[in-house]
């Protein structure tokens, strides 16, 4: 396998969305705090909504790890019967 198919496996997408959203909900997180330690009116209730997508980026990485390791399972477990077939 070259180190090009190696890059590509399944789930690989899912893992760098759920980071991207992860960092957007962690960023929106952060801002929603701000006021608070500043003494400034709270932000209104949609960028508290925004700060959910910590949560949601966390579970579409690991949807995505999930896929990828039943992807590996299967192409192990396809490699051991071939090999007990020719054996």
């Amino acid at each position: 396998m070259s180190t090009h198919e190696s890059s590509r496996r399944p789930g690989d997408g899912l893992v760098r969305v759920g980071g991207v959203v992860f960092l957007v909900g962690a960023v929106a997180t952060l801002v929603t705090l701000v006021p608070l330690f500043v003494g400034a009116d709270p932000l209104p209730s949609i960028a508290y909504a925004v700060s959910m997508l910590m949560g949601v980026g966390f579970l579409i990485a690991a949807a995505g790890l999930f896929l990828s390791i039943s992807r590996q399972r299967a192409v192990a477990k396809a490699a051991q019967r071939q090999s007990q077939g020719t054996a």
